[in-house]
């Protein structure tokens, strides 16, 4: 067997519909899995569902929003109706609705952010154990962020809940590890992404950013993809409670 094969692996993608999820969606089908694509529109995701079908995978469109518990849990519940136990899930969605100091912040916006992007991740998580343990395998892959890494003076609150996805990862992993699922994060840094629009389309930060990194250049979704496919897989087998760093060297400048 391929250490690379996902054949008939059923994996659950939120905010699937564009950019970095987009991509994984798009790597995992093309690995062998059977990709549930989501986010809140479903017209949306069904155009990935479509491109994914066109190009030979196995993919089906169900939307839901991480803000509510009983849109998750029906994802969960739709998914194992048609197609069986989650064997991967893949919480990329998350939310930035705030840029500026904390100290600006409302308490409003900033349990919002830790909502959606922690919270829910935890949501979902626990929703799927019950499938992993059954088989005694499976893979959680969580989308955080280099900047969980750093401290920033603008978007304060989004790297707090990205610094806890890495350690939600580290405990569940803890945790789950005896029933042999693995979970890991992935910090990507500056991608080519609608969420990322304001920082990759301002020439000063652009031009800064390709100067600074050691392979001089952004992200691009695909770059991330390659990354949830081997966490995902029997070649990340042995890799659990790990953050895989993926910026272009970034961090280590």
């Amino acid at each position: 067997m391929s250490l690379f094969d996902l054949k008939d692996k059923v994996a659950i993608v939120t905010g699937s519909s564009r950019g970095i999820g987009r991509s994984i969606a798009h790597q995992l089908a093309k690995a062998g899995a059977k990709v549930v694509v989501s986010s809140r529109k479903l017209d949306a995701c069904e155009k990935v569902v479509e491109e994914i079908r066109a190009a030979g995978g196995q993919a089906m469109a169900i939307a839901a929003s991480i803000s509510s518990k009983e849109q998750l849990q029906a994802l969960v519940d739709q998914t194992r109706s048609a197609w069986g136990p989650i064997d991967i899930l893949v919480c990329n969605a998350a939310t930035n609705p705030y840029y500026g100091p904390t100290t600006g912040m409302s308490d409003e916006v900033f349990d919002k952010v830790m909502r959606n992007n922690v919270l829910s991740n935890t949501w979902l998580c626990t929703m799927v154990y019950p499938d992993m343990k059954a088989k005694k395998d499976g893979a959680i892959v969580i989308v955080s962020s280099i900047g969980g890494l750093h401290g920033s003076a603008v978007i304060g609150a989004y790297n707090v809940s990205k610094a806890a996805d890495m350690q939600l990862a580290r405990n569940l992993a803890v945790e789950w590890g005896p029933d042999n699922i693995r979970i890991n994060c992935i910090a990507p840094g500056l991608i080519k992404t609608d969420f990322a629009k304001a920082l990759h389309e301002d020439p000063v930060l652009s031009a800064k950013y390709n100067n600074e990194t050691p392979l001089r250049r952004m992200g691009e979704p695909d770059d991330i993809g390659g990354v949830a496919v081997f966490l995902a897989s029997p070649a990340g087998r042995y890799v659990t409670g790990q953050t895989v760093v993926a910026d272009g060297g970034m961090m280590i400048r």
